[in-house]
């Protein structure tokens, strides 16, 4: 629907307001409204769903970006705080009628201590950069999505980002120490301590993954581990998906915790093997990546084990990485998953929801269901250590049908997840792409306390807003949308 005249022209008068009220803030270069310049900013790793802010600002010291927060309460203007825009929910998209608050220039390593094994950095330092610092002194950061080369560790605390070795090592609330930023008001405030405890509350598990919604993060302290002396990687060939989702199940039960475990669907192996040559067994119906890692004692010792295990569930085929080359070979193909999915569709929707590790197979039936009910194509890469799945839906942007049959086949895989005891998202956060199956899986009395919470840090809901927790006549629409599509309506589904 077009905007009305009035709608345009109040739009405008508030852009005017704003833009003068921020202009003595910064340096001229550094804040952008004009249509041409803010463009780049209107969405995220989710291109589907695209906003224009009405300015953006790309502060280069702490006391502007203060000053930014403080003006804009003061006008009551939303703010949407942005890293590298390598999301893939939405949760960077800008705020019609707020700032981008975009952080990319604090980029800088503030302090690596090989002793304490930490690393104290500013928010727009890149994920794998941590690593590439931290790599003289033997230590690296463990948690390793798949975008770490472009991803920021503030995006990574928005999203509790995990990575195909978190399985072992943790997600980020696990290896994050400190956070220091500031309130919507402009004030510091610090969550958590680089002590083993903190006095009064420890609000540094709320803050991770509140998806930029009560505060700005400026600064993370991380835990660095030490690198292992030796990493060696199995891939195991299955000829059915029940048998490769057992297998998962069956390695945990055996008290084994690999350093990554994933999974992968013969579409998901075919794109990516075109694309990067890692040897991939193009005939399995699915293919298990299990990677153990510590002294070439623990590490043969663990290799042995999983074999063993794999063999017994029905693998057809297993190759172990005899090299350190072989090994990130067989990586290269899961850690370049989007961008060869990319190649052979015009645009992906990529889902995030959890499920119970044995439910693996059944998910991966249903999907493959839902392909033929919504007439697209699916690929299938999991973390499946901890039954984080990461269907990428295949479609077109530009076909108006395709992408709403896209979005219905999305809310159907978070909804059945859900129903097999899952959860709608396990680290690319809620965003905007999952705030209607929010509706879901928790109650409204559930959901207004996780408004509660956002109010006690933000009451006039200017981070981030309209963010991740649904209104409650958003899911009373959504469950008249359910019963027009003959699904289980939302009120009915089991709450996990």
């Amino acid at each position: 629907m077009t905007p009305s005249s009035s709608h345009c022209a109040e739009r405008r008068a508030r852009q005017l307001e704003v833009v003068a009220a921020l202009t003595p803030l910064l340096p001229a270069h550094a804040l952008l409204w004009q249509r041409e310049d803010t463009l780049p900013y209107e969405c995220d790793g989710l291109t589907a769903y695209r906003e224009q802010p009405l300015a953006v600002a790309l502060p280069e010291t702490e006391a502007q970006v203060a000053a930014l927060l403080s003006e804009c309460h003061r006008l009551r203007v939303p703010v949407v705080a942005r890293g590298a825009g390598t999301g893939l929910s939405g949760g960077a998209m800008p705020h019609a009628l707020g700032l981008t608050l975009s952080l990319a220039k604090f980029n800088r390593i503030v302090h690596i201590d090989p002793l304490a094994r930490t690393a104290t950095v500013q928010c727009g330092v890149r994920n794998l950069a941590i690593s590439e610092a931290a790599a003289p002194h033997g230590l690296y950061y463990a948690p390793d999505p798949s975008s770490q080369i472009a991803c920021t560790i503030a995006g990574n605390v928005a999203e509790n980002a995990g990575g195909v070795h978190c399985l072992k090592y943790g997600l980020t609330l696990h290896n994050v120490l400190r956070v220091r930023g500031f309130t919507v008001e402009g004030e510091p405030v610090v969550f958590g301590s680089e002590a083993f405890d903190v006095p009064g509350l420890d609000l540094l598990s709320v803050l991770v993954g509140s998806e930029g919604m009560l505060a700005v993060t400026l600064e993370v302290t991380v835990r660095l581990v030490p690198k292992p002396q030796l990493a060696r990687c199995i891939m195991a060939s299955f000829s059915d998906v029940r048998h490769a989702g057992d297998a998962v199940a069956r390695v945990i039960a055996a008290g084994i915790i690999p350093a990554g475990l994933e999974m992968m669907d013969k579409p998901m192996t075919a794109a990516v093997e075109a694309f990067v040559h890692a040897g991939y067994d193009l005939e399995a119906a699915a293919i298990l990546l299990c990677e153990s890692d510590g002294t070439p004692d623990e590490v043969n010792e663990e290799i042995g084990r999983m074999q063993a295990v794999l063999t017994a569930a029905g693998a057809t085929a297993l190759a172990v990485s005899t090299s350190e080359a072989q090994r990130l070979k067989f990586w290269s193909g899961r850690k370049n998953a989007f961008p060869a999915t990319g190649r052979i569709s015009p645009d992906y929707m990529c889902m995030d929801s959890t499920i119970p590790r044995r439910r693996l197979a059944d998910i991966l039936l249903a999907i493959g269901e839902m392909e033929r009910t919504y007439g697209l194509k699916c690929c299938n890469v999991f973390h499946a250590g901890d039954g984080n799945l990461h269907p990428l839906i295949l479609f077109d942007a530009s076909d108006a049908d395709q992408l709403r049959r896209c979005e219905l086949f999305g809310a159907d895989i978070l909804e059945t997840s859900v129903a097999m005891g899952g959860s709608v998202t396990g680290e690319h956060g809620v965003g905007v792409e999952k705030l209607a199956s929010m509706c879901v899986q928790f109650s409204p009395a559930e959901r207004e306390q996780m408004l509660a919470l956002k109010q006690a840090f933000d009451p006039h809901a200017l981070l981030n807003p309209g963010k991740a927790i649904p209104s409650l006549a958003r899911c009373a629409e959504y469950g008249k949308l359910h019963v027009r599509r003959g699904l289980l309506p939302f009120a009915e589904l089991p709450r996990f």
